[in-house]
């Protein structure tokens, strides 16, 4: 049975009473980096939460259409629990919803180990191995998303908000004729995750908000809180934000950037800068390059993790297409950006707003401590324009073929956890098997009148 330490909730619950808080939302990422949880009183928080709160375990195999994936120890095992026990150094209030708090909670077995399938707990777990290195990674997460409008005329019964050609970088009504993304931002600002800024991204109705960097596991709370509340707020002004990777055949896919430094223990000394190195970099740095190129068809499984992921793949499009890196070059898929000393960071470009944040961050960490750990070295770094296939070798075009790299890469399922692998395989391979059975739209108009 699991015993948890219960010392800090009382203190929290009479905290929480003085700021004006009655309910807490104790909320965790599921596989797909939906927010779970439930709504606790705070005046019964430290006895209710004490032993763990109880979820079924097939929350983990629980699809975006209702469906239940039967996982290991799941459905066939009788659908246990799981328990959610707070992480009370993450208890936050909610600017737009008065009198509420958002605390996010780890996962745990009955027998109170850790549920190795739980993302945030594999992100834990890949942070650890490097802390036996002596390195703290930090990142700073950078998320595009659309804005969507009710149409009555839509077939899907949204279209694009703040339709206009070539708005990318703009500020202002020009692109967002409803201050949707300046009113987000200030409401966002107030809650804690610390987001530093926003713009109009290159499509119709397409924003992006940046998140400072931080040590990873803080970096993906605060983008996983991010995703989930730019949603409830675009729900509160009758708008649909979306991170679907690519929504629209007529305009660009949505990405998710990861900036990664690594540091010493203490945070004080950077580590991917050395003066005297190649390109001012560190032979650290060029290690985790190298690991991530490696593993870089593994990684698309988990940092473009849906079948639409890869409609967003593809010559200019500005979505990594190739495994490559280059000095500050937007066409590669790890950009060494221009900055040294404290600033020097290389730019993971390959994941797609889709990716639950805990795994993509654990991923490319993953990737890069086995290129620290084997001390490879990367090629030469891309030079010019990149999306030639000539040069460099193709990333997975499927979402069958990233699972498939992802199973064959033995070391990295031992760094990111085995046991979450095969349930994340198990889930991704019924989404495929669903996905192949269903009659699109595209099906129909393309074959009913002529065949």
């Amino acid at each position: 049975m699991a015993h948890f330490d219960t010392s800090g909730l009382q203190p929290a619950a009479d905290r929480l009473t003085e700021q004006g808080i009655d309910v807490v939302r104790l909320g965790y990422a599921d596989i797909i980096g939906t927010d779970r949880g439930r709504d606790v009183l705070v005046n019964r928080m430290a006895r209710t939460v004490s032993s763990g709160v109880a979820f079924c375990r097939s929350v983990y195999g629980t699809t975006p259409r209702g469906g239940v994936v039967d996982i290991e120890g799941g459905l066939s095992a009788g659908l246990p629990d799981i328990l959610a026990f707070p992480d009370i150094d993450t208890l936050l209030p909610i600017p737009w919803e008065p009198g509420v708090a958002h605390c996010i909670a780890d996962l745990y077995n009955p027998d109170g180990t850790a549920s190795e399938e739980s993302p945030r707990a594999v992100l834990k777990s890949v942070v650890a191995q490097f802390a036996e290195l002596g390195m703290l990674p930090m990142v700073g997460p950078e998320l595009e998303f659309y804005i969507l409008e009710e149409d009555k005329k839509s077939a899907s019964g949204w279209s694009r908000y703040g339709e206009g050609t070539g708005n990318v970088y703009v500020s202002g009504l020009k692109g967002d004729p409803e201050n949707v993304l300046l009113a987000s931002l200030r409401q966002l600002g107030e809650y804690g995750i610390d987001v530093v800024a926003a713009n109009h991204e290159f499509s119709s109705g397409q924003f992006e908000i940046n998140l400072w960097h931080g040590e990873a596991l803080d970096a993906a709370d605060r983008a996983h809180r991010f995703k989930a509340a730019i949603k409830e707020l675009a729900r509160a002004n009758g708008h649909l934000a979306t991170f679907m990777p690519k929504p629209f055949n007529d305009e660009g896919g949505s990405g998710f950037h990861l900036h990664f430094s690594m540091w010493d223990p203490a945070g004080e000394t950077p580590l991917f800068d050395d003066a005297s190195g190649p390109d001012g970099l560190s032979k650290t740095a060029r290690h985790a390059v190298a690991g991530i190129l490696a593993d870089a068809p593994a990684l698309a499984a988990v940092s473009n993790p849906t079948i639409n992921s890869y409609k967003r793949f593809g010559p200019d499009t500005l979505a990594p297409w190739l495994i490559d890196w280059g000095m500050d070059n937007r066409s590669a898929m790890v950009r060494i950006p221009p900055e040294r000393g404290s600033a020097a960071r290389l730019e993971l470009r390959l994941g797609d707003a889709s990716a639950n944040p805990y795994l993509a961050i654990a991923g490319m960490l993953g990737a890069a401590l086995l290129g620290v750990r084997n001390e490879l070295e990367p090629p030469e770094p891309l030079v010019g324009y990149g999306y030639d296939p000539e040069r460099s070798e193709q990333l997975p075009a499927s979402l069958p073929a990233a699972l498939d790299a992802l199973e064959a890469d033995r070391e990295l399922v031992e760094v990111i956890g085995e046991p979450f692998v095969n349930l994340f395989l198990a889930y991704k391979r019924d989404e495929i098997e669903r996905f192949n059975s269903w009659i699109t739209d595209w099906e129909f108009h393309e074959y009913t009148y002529h065949l």
